[in-house]
């Protein structure tokens, strides 16, 4: 138990008074720099689900005492209910990381969260090797890592580990790349988040080489530094158990006359916000969510049997026939493109759709343009814009009028449809009279 308690107390021994806080209601306790005389409140923390531990220099503790645990103290850890460790503010050196990762292996503690962490030095982990812990999702964001190139060797002590890790995100952290070694050590690794750093094109195909990640359903490449829309398939063509892949945030450069195939397993795929001006095909022919919002398109020519989402808004499409294209739409968004007028023939047809947003479109408001729009709007179908940022744009008797105040009346919009019958009646009583 003496090595537990010192563990406790290296994780924010430092100068100033701070204690820790227990929110009942949401069984989340926060502690913040904890000094000696009030590392007791942590006690606080013992019925807690989620456990924070925010500010300090871990440096000075390295050197702490951290032997084989007594049976008592054991039986303890394991009683304890707390499922998610978040420590922030904190400098770190790597050789006490290992410990604290030995004292998990006897909690029940399934998510580990770093935030704005520094982590130096290097360790030896042989101690984990064949260990089993029960964290299978960890998370990095805005740290300062230890380069992973030249440490390959801690992955093979962490393997038993490693290969049992669902999720892993290392985001904000200035990654450049992965060694292909890491990957091909998490064998069941389901979710990789690695947004907001610093991948290339050029390190996709290093990081994501054979054998690497084969288990691999859910990749976040947001905002990193890719720059070619066939660069980056092609960096990805080895991972065929991926379902949805967020590449959004980059500025992309698509060459017509570059042709690559993604994944066909993929479900999802967020293109948003990338720059592009079209989108190359073959799309993976089983998408469910498209999302191309915030970009440059005129013009799209898909037809996806399976696509369920499609997000378009922020683009200067004119014309949006294709719809006919993909059948199974369920949610639509249009808004702040260049349409005048929506296709009622074409969504009148997709009979799974329930949610559409088209606000901020110049809308020519004559009987079919508006029609369509009401339409949709007494089918419950447009979201929380309508009706006050549906505006018509043209003609200029109902410019800046809203679509739901032009009248589409039969009278006004389909005079032929009143006057026919009148004139027929008019010809039979014409005929009777002779």
């Amino acid at each position: 138990m003496i090595g537990a308690i010192l563990l406790l107390l290296a994780l924010d021994l430092v100068e100033g008074e701070g204690r820790c806080v227990l929110n009942r209601t949401e069984e989340h306790c926060v502690c913040r720099r904890l000094s000696e005389e009030s590392v007791g409140s942590i006690v606080q923390c013992l019925p807690a689900s989620v456990v924070e531990f925010w500010g300090g220099d871990l440096e000075k503790y390295t050197t702490l005492p951290v032997g084989d645990l007594q049976p008592s103290a054991i039986e303890i850890l394991e009683s304890l209910s707390i499922r998610k460790l978040v420590f922030g503010d904190l400098l770190v050196p790597v050789v006490l990381l290992a410990q604290v990762l030995k004292f998990l292996s006897y909690t029940q503690v399934q998510e580990l969260e770093f935030e704005s962490c520094t982590f130096m030095g290097s360790s030896n982990w042989s101690e984990m090797a064949g260990q089993n812990l029960p964290i299978t999702t960890l998370n990095f964001h805005n740290v300062t890592l230890v380069p992973v190139t030249g440490h390959e060797q801690g992955f093979s002590s962490l393997s038993r580990w490693l290969e049992s890790l669902q999720e892993l995100a290392v985001t904000g952290s200035h990654i450049t790349a992965l060694p292909c070694a890491a990957g091909r050590a998490f064998g069941a690794l389901r979710s990789l988040d690695v947004a907001h750093n610093s991948l290339t094109d050029g390190s996709l195909a290093a990081t994501f080489c054979p054998s690497a990640f084969p288990e691999l359903r859910a990749l976040s490449l947001r905002r990193n530094n890719l720059t070619s829309y066939h660069g980056t398939c092609e960096g990805l063509q080895l991972l065929q158990q991926l379902q949805h892949l967020d590449i959004s945030q980059n500025r992309l450069t698509a060459h017509p006359t570059s042709s690559c195939q993604w994944p066909v397993s993929l479900q999802s795929l967020n293109l948003s916000h990338t720059g592009l001006d079209e989108v190359l095909l073959p799309l993976p022919p089983n998408l469910e969510a498209l999302d191309i919002s915030g970009n440059y398109l005129h013009t799209l020519d898909i037809s996806l049997d399976s696509l369920k989402m499609l997000l378009l808004s922020q683009n200067m499409l004119q014309d949006v026939s294709f719809l006919r294209n993909c059948p199974m739409l369920e949610v639509l968004y249009l808004d702040d493109n260049l349409i005048s007028e929506l296709p009622w023939d074409e969504l009148r047809l997709l009979e799974h759709l329930r949610d559409v947003a088209a606000a901020g479109n110049p809308y020519n408001c004559s009987c079919s343009g508006a029609g369509a729009i009401q339409r949709l709007a007494a089918m419950g179908h447009l979201g929380p814009a309508w009706p006050q940022d549906y505006v018509c744009h043209s003609p200029a008797r109902y410019q800046d009028v809203l679509v739901k105040d032009v009248s589409v009346s039969v009278l006004r919009c389909n005079r032929a449809a009143v006057i026919a019958p009148i004139c027929i009646i008019l010809a039979i009583l014409c005929v009777a009279g002779v």
